[in-house]
């Protein structure tokens, strides 16, 4: 009889890369709540899209094997929460929710882990004289409790950049913050964390050097990383360019962050899930940071697993709903490397025109095995976009894969330089002259 799961947000593109799992056929994946519903929603009701989702799986007349999640929040939470109304297996709710709130989170970090964590303070961005809060000095990254991809990120370097993030801040914070707030009050928070909840933010220490994530899975206390993916930004280090697979990194770099990986989560009390872990790591001082840590795997890596180990990570969550552990290296695929790039504008303008699907059909049919997915929409303004980036808008993404690092870089420029955009300033994508990494 095949497997039921039920997928937070399933839509045609991550369908198809549900199809690259180890015998496929034994399995039915079924859509819990449409992407708009868990991927940058306006606002949200936690605690009804609970109620929601636990009636439509209670109601499903096949036994459910499991719940799959590749979003973050609310999808990330949720996952935990209605594995533990089903009785399946999965994180608890509190070691979820203490790794996603980014204040506990680093308190508990700074416990095992104090030199590996960056200096950091609560601020309310409510309060009526914020600047008495800082404990840091300029610059700093000031970011909400709870979002993602960069939302209401900013990097401050003095008070009046301060002052004007917070304001944008206080407009927008409740989108997230309120929701996340609904799940909190579903555990005790302990005392130290206090009055910080989703709409606080949170000052950190701007780290430096290169940008690295594990990705890897608990069973019943065995730890294990399936995969490390590099994390490249621009050359002012704010907006994300690709995340490329395997690492480049040097042995020595990676086995320290996977040792550090399983400190921290077995610190936190996480197992039965999968996890993703991001760290920095200052090649010239050989020093390492935490940045975050996820309680989920990445949508955005399917597509290199699936490149380089011939099945997804989705992989993943399927074998510990199961009961196995997880082990991609059992697997090959027809590429050594593999990468999701994000073509980038940094100026606000309109997007005149974009590549129609037939243009698109012919790239993708030029560089085999690519995927083209546009992030922008014909006609738009690029600060029109659903919960941007800071500091750059996202035009397209594209997933290529190689035989070395030299040739995948070839191709992406390759590939983006055949893309026709036109925008209303005149301007171009910025795709990035990249070079070749070597240890």
């Amino acid at each position: 009889m095949p497997k039921h799961f039920f997928v937070l947000g399933l839509d045609p593109l991550r369908q198809s890369f549900l199809q690259h799992v180890h015998n496929a056929g034994d399995y039915r994946f079924h859509p819990l709540f449409a992407i708009e519903e868990v991927v940058n929603p306006t606002t949200f009701d936690y605690d009804t899209m609970r109620e929601t989702a636990r009636r439509r799986l209670e109601a499903f007349p096949e036994p459910v094997a499991g719940i799959i999640g590749h979003w973050d929040f609310p999808t990330s939470v949720l996952m935990a929460h209605l594995c533990q109304d089903l009785g399946l297996r999965s994180a608890s709710l509190e070691a979820v929710l203490k790794c996603e709130h980014k204040y506990w989170s680093r308190l508990e970090q700074r416990k095992v882990m104090p030199d590996w964590t960056p200096d950091f303070c609560a601020v309310d961005p409510f309060a009526p004289e914020p600047l008495k809060q800082l404990t840091l000095d300029f610059p700093f990254w000031l970011k909400p409790i709870k979002a993602h991809s960069s939302f209401l990120g900013f990097r401050i370097e003095n008070a009046q950049q301060f002052v004007d993030a917070l304001e944008k801040i206080r407009a927008a914070i409740h989108s997230f913050g309120d929701p996340f707030n609904q799940a909190l009050a579903h555990i005790s928070v302990p005392d130290e964390v206090g009055a910080v909840d989703g709409n606080w933010c949170i000052a950190e220490e701007i780290l430096t050097g290169k940008q690295c994530g594990i990705e890897g899975a608990l069973l019943d206390g065995d730890y294990r990383v399936h995969g490390i993916v590099d994390t490249v930004k621009d050359r002012k280090n704010y907006s994300f360019t690709r995340y490329e697979y395997p690492s480049v990194w040097p042995q020595h770099a990676q086995e320290e962050i996977c040792r550090a990986g399983e400190k921290l989560l077995r610190h936190m009390g996480f197992d039965n899930s999968p996890f993703g872990i991001e760290f920095f790591w200052d090649e010239n001082r050989d020093e390492f940071k935490v940045l975050e840590i996820n309680t989920r795997i990445s949508q955005s890596h399917c597509d290199q697993f699936i490149k380089v180990h011939g099945v997804s990570n989705h992989q993943v969550p399927i074998d510990l709903a199961l009961g196995r552990l997880p082990d991609l290296s059992r697997y090959r695929g027809d590429y050594r490397t593999a990468a999701k790039f994000m073509l980038r504008r940094y100026r606000d303008t309109v997007l005149e025109q974009a590549p129609s699907q037939a243009r698109i059909a012919e790239v993708e049919q030029a560089f085999p095995d690519s995927k083209i997915v546009l992030a922008a929409e014909e006609g738009q303004r690029l600060s029109e976009q659903s919960m941007p980036d800071s500091y750059s808008f996202e035009i397209a993404n594209i997933w290529l894969g190689a035989q070395d690092q030299q040739q995948l870089l070839h191709q992406y420029h390759e590939l983006a330089d055949a893309l026709e955009f036109r925008f209303a300033d005149g301007g171009e994508p910025e795709s990035f002259q990249f070079k070749c990494v070597r240890y």
